[in-house]
């Protein structure tokens, strides 16, 4: 098995909004804003080669929204899904397994694309199963007001009418060494992925834990639909993680691609920080 880390480029959102109730005062000398108070976030995604397969975890924001959509992320940076898939010789139609953290149009834009005369929406990952959990499809097929901004029905409905969505009902492991994990204060069915690789477990953390800022507890998102929730979730995932001392890999943390964490007096906290290809 090969782990790779695929970036897809960089988007922009309101810090206040991505600290939930931190003042900026203390997140700002951790993760700095613009003029605008918008923080630059990776748009990372995972790719996981296990011979035959190839499995790749999150896809990005894509590139078939319209500017007028896309202006309010100030989209940024040299990456894109096509070009890191390239460098490593793959193309989108060499993925066997679309795996969907959570249908957020910032982890699956990428699922859908258009057709070559734009007049028809088709999944941009022609042989592959797309892999989404089933409270977290019914949740955003049917979407709260406070979320709907984020499911996009183009990014949704493509994906059943081609016959290649997967549902998962349960954790455990969809292959070898490939298990999921159920999280849901950010959104109801966050898949998280645990994946043994060379004696360790690298864990996608997805939305989870969006940076390594967001390790003390009560750093938590102003998009978590259930922030109590969160809490509760992280406790669960810091104890597993620092007993296992589990591989932390982030798909939003622009500055690390991996750590690890800690127990302290103040709670879980970073111990390292590191890229993949180090493992």
């Amino acid at each position: 098995m090969k782990l790779y880390s695929i970036p897809t480029g960089n988007f922009k959102l309101d810090g206040g909004a991505m600290f939930g109730v931190v003042p900026k005062s203390l997140w700002s000398k951790q993760y700095p804003a613009d003029e605008n108070n918008l923080c630059n976030w990776a748009l990372r995604c995972l790719l996981v080669v296990d011979g035959d397969r190839k499995i790749l975890i999150d896809n990005g924001i894509g590139d078939k929204q319209d500017e007028r959509f896309l202006k309010h992320y100030y989209l940024n940076g040299d990456d894109s899904l096509e070009k890191s898939l390239a460098a490593l010789g793959y193309t989108k139609d060499d993925i066997t397994d679309m795996v969907i953290t959570h249908l957020h149009f910032d982890h699956t834009g990428g699922s859908i694309e258009w057709n070559k005369d734009k007049t028809k929406l088709i999944p941009a990952f022609k042989n592959a199963k797309y892999w989404v959990s089933k409270a977290q499809w019914e949740w955003a097929s049917h979407p709260n007001n406070r979320e709907k901004a984020s499911f996009l029905a183009e990014n949704i409905i493509p994906i059943q009418e081609s016959g290649q969505l997967q549902i998962v009902e349960e954790e455990g492991e969809i292959y070898p060494n490939f298990h999921i994990k159920l999280f849901n204060g950010h959104t109801d069915g966050q898949i998280i992925p645990h994946i043994k690789y060379k004696g360790r477990t690298v864990v996608f953390m997805a939305d989870l834990l969006p940076s390594t800022v967001h390790i003390p507890m009560p750093w938590v998102m102003a998009y978590d639909t259930r922030p109590l929730i969160t809490l509760k979730d992280k406790e669960q995932f810091f104890k597993e993680a620092i007993e296992n001392d589990y591989v932390l890999f982030f798909e939003h943390d622009i500055y690390n691609e991996c750590c690890t964490i800690k127990d302290t007096p103040k709670g879980p906290r970073l111990k390292d920080v590191f890229d993949l290809s180090s493992l």
